[in-house]
């Protein structure tokens, strides 16, 4: 661990990156998140500790060190905070500042489970407390998604994609409302940097569950005023003025005055709730079937790739992350238990640390056993007939990801420990202790199939029936990708589990087999009261993930090769191929909504202003069309607006303002947009369309 720190120093120094050099690192870090284990490692861990922080600090970086997530980081390294909330954080020393090192917009996909999402209302507001309490430094994990291609998915079983439900997914697109909410919360918070940075905070209580930190001093204002209560609404009193505070909400006041930005209130663009490939944005192409080409495994283990060992190995050791795969096979010769012609029906019993195995006996699929992310392991239990003579006994082991957090992780295991057959004396029905033929990887891997440079190989059998929904084989076809420069991702809900590359760069593992529970999900789930994990789910009863991304980079403007290696069975007929080629955007916006677009006056107080309807392209696009504009009491939501009992016909004006433009905004407001009915509190709803 010495030499990489010191590598990465010297790297960092050799290109005058550090911050004394004029460079823009300002912060580094060593270890992460070891606190949360440090207890399973006794007096070593604690030792351990001083040890990383004394030798980081040898590296004379001239920047500070922080440790996340570790309460006894010792002087001068900074302890900081990560989680979902780290308002209630104190650093273990007064010298040090109050750092949030990861703020988990969402959470991280697995295999077999539903998908995590957090409400941007809760977000806001874990970061305008953390802020309002003393924070200093507050980063996001993840602002940008991504996707983990080939086998680099930590785990067990964690999915490929590594969207994070983040401001920025993982096709690059801005998320809506997500990305604007925080871009508004932060100009917000950065106009109070004048009395952040100089002053401390002096708390007063407004009621309970509610409270203001205010920021004051000869040269500036600013306050925070919070309502951290789950349920209820208030009104309270500040500095002589009344302020409305939704539950679970900070409202933030840069002149002590003026509200520019309620946690809450969500007045920036949306996006339809639906995924971009069900809508009107996107192109799916379908493969032909007829193109399709194909090549079967043989079951069990080759004379040249294999080896002997008595007992069972471990999977990790074994295959040192060469390939997710390792073959164990044995053979059993049942002349003396069984006469001549005879069958026998007995119950066969495998264990498992994980993450998955399929089971063969005598060539023919018998059994298929998987466990989870939150427990890999996992056992089959089932009744299989054995035949008079030898029987052959093979059992695929595979990997879903290597285990990736907590104590000893280094050392936690995968494979099969335990093979016996139940109703069988001990001594013929404990197989784990006998001799086991093993292979590391599959036939198709060592073939290359995956490769290019096998794309013509005669290997592969063509025909006019498909074969599908069969395990062990590998499927390969061609496809043009759809024009544009969107994002391209593949439709994998077809097929079963397994590995899919295009041109011979693996896109990842895929399982669109492996259902999430039926229940436990809400499409709107309520951001009010402490959020975990768990709170918020969506897609119950589906796949964790169906699209499959496909960078541009990787494609060609002609044909592009695709190949599958399914474990399961699928049809890789029915694949579709996604490009977006177009953006949804909406806007409602009350007149009375807050708006972190403020100029200061010389008094240090913000001009009057009036909301404004901002939309948006991503970038390099334009809005092409307004199918929705209404000023009055517009009902409904993105993808689903209707005129209310007032209304005055806008969409003219708007179109006018921002058909044409990449971003546009309007200003709401009767001066600009008329008052189709006096005396009552008007808002402007727009829906518009981008396009390349």
């Amino acid at each position: 661990m010495e030499r990489f720190l010191t590598k990465i120093v010297m790297l960092m120094k050799k290109e005058n990156l550090f911050a004394y050099q004029g460079g823009p690192i300002i912060l580094a870090q060593v270890e992460n998140e070891y606190g949360n284990v440090e207890w399973a490692y006794g007096i070593s861990g604690e030792l351990y500790v001083k040890w990383a922080a004394s030798t980081a600090v040898a590296l004379n970086t001239s920047v500070p060190w922080v440790m996340c997530s570790q309460e006894d980081a010792p002087d001068p390294i900074i302890n900081a905070c990560n989680g979902f909330y780290c308002d209630t954080f104190t650093p273990n020393s007064p010298s040090k500042p109050k750092m949030w090192t990861e703020n988990y917009p969402g959470w991280f996909l697995s295999f077999g489970y539903a998908i995590p999402y957090r409400p941007v209302e809760d977000i806001a507001f874990s970061v305008a407390r953390f802020f309002e309490t003393g924070g200093t430094f507050q980063n996001y994990y993840m602002y940008f998604g991504g996707t983990n291609f080939g086998r680099t998915a930590g785990g067990p079983l964690v999915a490929t994609s590594y969207d994070y439900d983040a401001p920025i997914d993982e096709y690059g697109f801005l998320r809506q409302p997500k990305w604007s909410h925080l871009r508004d919360l932060h100009k917000a918070i950065k106009s109070c940097e004048r009395s952040l940075v100089t002053y401390d905070s002096t708390y007063i209580s407004l009621g309970k569950n509610l409270e203001a930190h205010v920021y004051n001093g000869t040269s500036g204002c600013a306050a925070f005023l919070a309502n951290i209560d789950h349920n209820s609404d208030a009104n309270v009193s500040f500095n002589g003025n009344s302020y409305s505070l939704p539950s679970w909400s900070v409202s933030i006041l840069p002149d002590c005055r003026s509200v520019i930005f309620n946690t809450a209130k969500v007045v920036s663009q949306t996006t339809p709730a639906a995924s971009w490939h069900k809508h009107k944005v996107s192109i799916k192409h379908y493969l032909a079937s007829s193109a399709w080409q194909w090549y079967k495994e043989q079951v069990g283990t080759s004379t040249m790739n294999s080896f002997t060992r008595q007992g069972l190995l471990e999977q990790i050791n074994t295959t040192r992350d060469r390939s997710d795969y390792l073959w164990y096979t044995m053979s059993m010769n049942l002349d003396e238990e069984l006469s001549q012609s005879e069958t026998r029906e007995v119950l066969f019993h495998i264990q498992s640390l994980g993450h998955a195995a399929l089971l063969f006996v005598n060539k023919e699929l018998a059994g298929f056993g998987y466990g989870n992310h939150d427990d890999a392991s996992f056992s089959i239990n089932k009744k299989i007939t054995l035949n008079q003579g030898n029987n052959t006994l093979e059992i695929l082991s595979m990997m879903v990801g290597l285990q990736n957090y907590g104590p000893w992780f280094d050392i936690s295991g995968a494979g099969i420990y335990l093979v016996a057959i139940a109703d069988f004396p001990s001594a013929l029905g404990d197989l784990s202790s006998k001799e086991w033929t093993y292979q590391v990887g599959t036939e198709g891997e060592y073939l290359g199939l995956d490769k290019m440079d096998h794309a013509n190989s005669s290997f592969w059998t063509s025909g006019n029936l498909l074969p599908t929904n069969q395990s062990l084989i590998w499927y390969k076809t061609s496809f043009i990708a759809p024009e544009g420069n969107g994002p391209l991702a593949l439709n994998l809900s077809s097929m079963g589990k397994g590995e899919a590359w295009v041109n011979g760069q693996s896109i990842g593992r895929f399982w669109p087999a492996y259902l999430s529970p039926s229940t436990g999900c809400s499409e709107n789930c309520d951001y009010r009261g402490p959020y975990d994990s768990n709170k918020c789910l969506k897609g119950c009863g589906e796949p964790a993930q169906t699209l499959y991304h496909v960078p541009r980079s990787w494609v060609y403007r002609g044909k592009n090769l695709l190949v599958l290696h399914e474990e399961l069975g699928g049809d890789p007929s029915k694949i579709t191929v996604f490009t977006r080629t177009g953006e949804v955007l909406c806007a409602h916006v009350s007149e009375l909504d807050p708006s972190p677009v403020y100029s200061w006056k010389s008094s240090s107080t913000f001009d009057s202003f009036s909301p404004e309807v901002q939309l948006s392209c991503q970038r390099g696009w334009h809005i092409v069309s307004v199918s929705f504009a209404s000023f009055g009491t517009p009902q409904g939501q993105c993808g689903k607006f209707s005129h209310g009992n007032c209304s005055s016909d806008v969409l003219t004006v708007v179109r006018k303002t921002c058909v044409g433009r990449e971003s546009c905004s309007v200003i709401v407001s009767t001066d600009k947009l008329g008052d189709p009915c006096p005396g009552v509190v008007k808002s402007l709803a727009v829906e518009a369309f981008c396009s390349e």
